[in-house]
C-alpha cells in the first residue's frame, strides 16, 4: 500500500509539466491562462476532476464536475493535503469550499491575481 507522502510525490510528478498555452474558463472569473500553473488530472474522485495550482500567486483553479472554480490565497500545504487526502471531495468540502457562501479562500474576499 502506498504511503500518503508517496502518493503526494506521485501527484506532483504528474504536475511537473506546466500547462503551456492552455486556457480555461473559470466560473465567476472568465478565461484564465494556465501557463504558470501546474495541473493534475484526478481520476480517483467523483467531485474533483482536475487541480491546477500557481504557487507563486497562491491561486488554485479546480474542475468540479465539469465546471472550473477558483480559490485565492490558498497555500501550498492546503493543496498538498487536498491531493493526498483519502477522500478529495470530503477534504475539499470541509477545508476549501467551506461553509456558507464565503469559504476560507473565497476570491471575493481575498486577492485575485491578474493574468
Amino acid at each position: 500500500m502506498f504511503s500518503r507522502a508517496l502518493l503526494v510525490a506521485g501527484l506532483y510528478a504528474a504536475l511537473s509539466s506546466a500547462a503551456a498555452a492552455e486556457t480555461v474558463t473559470v466560473k465567476y472569473r472568465g478565461v484564465v491562462p494556465l501557463d504558470t500553473f501546474q495541473c493534475a488530472t484526478i481520476d480517483r474522485s467523483s467531485l474533483v476532476q482536475r487541480v491546477c495550482y500557481d504557487a507563486a500567486e497562491q491561486y488554485m483553479v479546480v474542475l468540479l464536475k465539469g465546471t472550473y472554480y477558483h480559490y485565492c490565497e490558498i497555500g501550498q500545504g492546503t493543496v498538498d493535503e487536498l491531493l493526498g487526502a483519502a477522500s478529495m471531495g470530503k477534504y475539499f468540502n470541509a477545508n476549501i469550499r467551506g461553509s456558507g457562501s464565503d469559504g476560507p479562500f473565497d476570491c471575493r474576499t481575498h486577492r485575485v491575481p491578474a493574468y
